[in-house]
């Protein structure tokens, strides 16, 4: 873990991986409630966390809570069931490279325990951590010009759900009627960091 400060009420936690920025996402919510830190926004990304607005010298405070990370209790995240008709017009390549059939294919998503791990590329669109390095899946060569709303999509290691129809160069293995993304909303974003996500099998 390296701290940096990025601004004058800004802090940058540089992680070595998404598990330590899931711990200390974890860990800076856990404080922020206790009411031990003072910040505006916390917003974890692939390999860092942004602190925003936290008061001056809160440098050294934070740096001190480093090692009390690995005994923080764990603390589940809101469980979403999003509802998922499987026929993208990729799932049978994401098939081939997995070397199975289109159904084992579906049998791995639906049964792994995805997870948001940050936020970004378009508003609601949360990167979801989850499936094995072993499974990781190339982008498209070339990038689709227009991709539907609620396409459900993968990209390396991590599965996506367009909020909205935009371009986009993941793999497209289903797609969904939820909602992910609404300004009217208390909570805009349906996915939010922490949140667990399940993909459920639906005609």
């Amino acid at each position: 873990m390296r701290l940096r400060q990025v601004g004058a009420t800004a802090l940058l936690i540089e992680c070595h991986d998404s598990d330590q920025v899931e711990s200390w996402r974890r860990e800076l919510w856990r404080r922020r409630g206790r009411g031990e830190l003072s910040v505006i926004d916390i917003v974890p990304g692939a390999a860092t966390v942004l602190l925003d607005g936290v008061a001056p010298g809160a440098a050294s405070l934070v740096e001190s809570w480093a090692s009390s990370l690995e005994a923080a209790p764990a603390v589940e995240g809101p469980l979403v069931e999003v509802p998922t008709v499987f026929d993208g017009e990729d799932l049978a390549d994401v098939a081939d490279l997995w070397q199975v059939t289109v159904d084992e294919a579906i049998g791995r998503l639906v049964t792994t325990d995805f997870t948001v791990s940050f936020s970004g590329f378009a508003p609601g669109f949360g990167y979801l951590r989850g499936l094995p390095s072993e499974w990781a899946v190339p982008r498209l060569a070339a990038p689709r010009p227009r991709v539907p709303a609620g396409s459900v999509a993968l990209a390396d290691t991590y599965c996506g759900i367009y909020p909205s129809a935009s371009p986009g160069g993941w793999r497209l293995v289903g797609r969904t009627a939820l909602k992910l993304f609404d300004v009217r909303r208390d909570a805009p974003a349906t996915l939010s960091p922490g949140a667990r996500v399940k993909l459920v099998p639906t005609s």
